[in-house]
């Protein structure tokens, strides 16, 4: 979530703008995946009698339908949120009950409303708008297309280090469509609310995902954790070199992000 705080500081993208984006994007992923793991569970047969326990988690197929149900939640959500700030009749409709809402308040002052309004209402308002500018991308049919075909071509080339990664692990052998479902799988587990990094659930989830193609705990443990820092690990490196070359003080975006998220949740409040 620190992209919205660095395009306010380098291009003057407003925060508001910046987490649009990101909401698009989640969006974009969340339905691929979707749509990946609906081909991989008519591909892919999991025992339903299957139950390991990894920590406090227990991993069997109720709990990765659980997981699909939730993100299937999720993407409608997200879509109905998009839909309706991106139309303009309801936008408008949302803009005008907020700024109503001061007047609500019939037990304050005039005085004390018009603050609320002032330091309140109008810049939800504003919020709205800047949200709505950055889901201006739906309305360009052709370049959502590209974005879509772009995404498939980036989990296929992610799938693809999962299989490169298989080679010169002993006692995984896997078909590349064996390791596509074990990266859905994974992706699903890291879905669930856990700790900077995913570790642990990660773990958890590329166990379980081997487990159902025969491979061991041992094995699968030791494969999982040394693909998970392999994957994280140029993330990690690769975000310090932007931040140089683009000149952005990682220590002052994380503060900038928090003092953002106060801000936020006190214009919520």
């Amino acid at each position: 979530m620190a992209r919205p705080v660095i395009l306010k500081k380098n291009d003057h993208v407003p925060v508001s703008s910046g987490l649009a984006t990101v909401a698009v994007e989640r969006v974009f992923d969340v339905g691929i995946l979707v749509i990946l793991f609906g081909v991989m569970m008519m591909t892919v047969q999991v025992d339903p009698n299957f139950d390991m326990v990894f920590g406090k988690y227990h991993l069997n197929k109720d709990m990765l339908m659980t997981i699909r149900s939730s993100m299937v939640k999720l993407i409608i959500v997200l879509i109905a949120g998009i839909v309706m700030v991106s139309t303009e009749k309801v936008r408008t409709m949302i803009n005008r009950l907020i700024i109503k809402m001061s007047s609500v308040l019939f037990f304050v002052s005039e005085s004390s409303k018009e603050k609320i309004k002032q330091k309140i209402c109008i810049p939800l308002v504003k919020m709205v708008e800047n949200f709505a500018s950055g889901f201006s991308l739906i309305k360009y049919p052709k370049e959502m297309l590209i974005c879509v075909g772009l995404s498939f071509v980036i989990w296929g080339l992610s799938a693809f280090s999962y299989y490169i990664f298989t080679m010169g692990s002993p006692g995984i052998d896997l078909s590349f469509m064996e390791i596509f479902s074990v990266m859905i799988i994974v992706c699903f587990f890291i879905a669930i609310p856990s700790v900077p990094g995913f570790w642990g659930i990660w773990e958890a989830g590329g166990i379980f995902a081997l487990s159902l193609f025969g491979i061991s705990g041992k094995e699968a443990a030791g494969f999982t954790l040394a693909n998970h820092v392999i994957q994280i690990f140029p993330v990690i490196v690769m975000g310090f070199v932007s931040a140089i070359m683009t000149g952005v003080n990682i220590w002052q975006v994380t503060k900038e992000k928090g003092e953002s998220d106060i801000s936020h949740a006190n214009v919520v409040r």
